[in-house]
């Protein structure tokens, strides 16, 4: 896989779903707590953000980038038993719970500015099993991203790209205003020319104009191999530049560390 798609999936699914604890778990019916990008009429009643943004400088004679978006959909899986598809709990061993979808928006080769909607349909999808079927449903989502590049000087450019959600209004409580979130939304940077500037630890003569970059709700990052200059990950947390996986974790847990911590408690126990 993709250097940068690991960095960016650990910040995707990160608290996805907890271990050790079980579906009634406050822990894991509060989930997708990072980067969540909510509708405007929820964000309005609640402290969270509407829309985020992300600003970086990029050296170059010309500036050329290719932006991705992406962020996850709850989709409502319903277990449903007989021809009728009568709701219930449970059925051929699997339960009614809330999964989620990736979504992913881009702008190519964006030299000045661009924009794009985010427009995702409601739908509905069946899936047999035995005794029944699973029914998955998910809500509309609207948006939009937007980015622009700014001289700013002869060998400098800003970058900035805001994401917006303007999904049709949700009930004023989270449950409702998760299912037409941009849940865990981060936004990938890459550099078609030019090279991008750290934001944590850039060069003495541009310390002023990285200083005066304006992030909302993102932080980014270089990100690839070590010293390279031409992808950057803007994610809901705080990392370092050029993150990596870390070698001892064994797969995809996205639990929010908690297994490291188990594991942590169990070997102290044993010794």
């Amino acid at each position: 896989m993709d250097a940068v798609r690991e960095i960016a999936d650990a910040v995707l699914y990160e608290g996805h779903l907890l271990w050790p604890y079980r579906r009634s778990s406050i822990k894991n019916q509060q989930r997708w707590t990072f980067g969540g990008v909510y509708p405007a009429a929820y964000a309005r009643a609640s402290s969270d953000r509407s829309s985020v943004q992300v600003e970086c400088l990029l050296e170059g004679a010309d500036a050329a980038v290719d932006v991705g978006v992406r962020f996850l959909h709850v989709v409502h899986r319903q277990a449903a038993e007989g021809e009728a598809l009568r709701p219930v709990d449970e059925v051929a061993g699997r339960l009614t719970w809330d999964e989620t979808t990736e979504r992913t928006v881009e702008l190519l080769d964006v030299r000045a500015s661009a924009s794009t909607a985010i427009d995702v349909p409601p739908g509905r999808r069946l899936e047999p099993v035995d005794g029944g079927a699973l029914v998955r449903t998910w809500e509309r989502l609207e948006g939009r991203v937007e980015a622009t590049i700014e001289r700013r000087g002869e060998w400098l450019h800003l970058v900035r790209v805001t994401v917006r959600n303007d999904s049709p209004r949700a009930e004023l409580d989270r449950d409702s205003a998760v299912r037409r979130t941009f849940l865990s939304a981060h936004v990938v940077l890459r550099a078609r020319t030019g090279e991008l500037v750290s934001a944590t630890d850039p060069p003495p003569s541009l310390q002023t104009a990285t200083a005066e970059l304006r992030n909302d709700g993102l932080w980014p990052v270089l990100v690839g191999e070590d010293g390279r200059r031409d992808t950057m990950l803007a994610a809901p947390i705080i990392l370092c530049d050029y993150p990596e996986i870390a070698p001892e974790s064994p797969g995809d847990f996205f639990d929010g560390g908690e297994i490291d911590g188990m594991l942590v408690l169990n070997i102290l126990g044993l010794t």
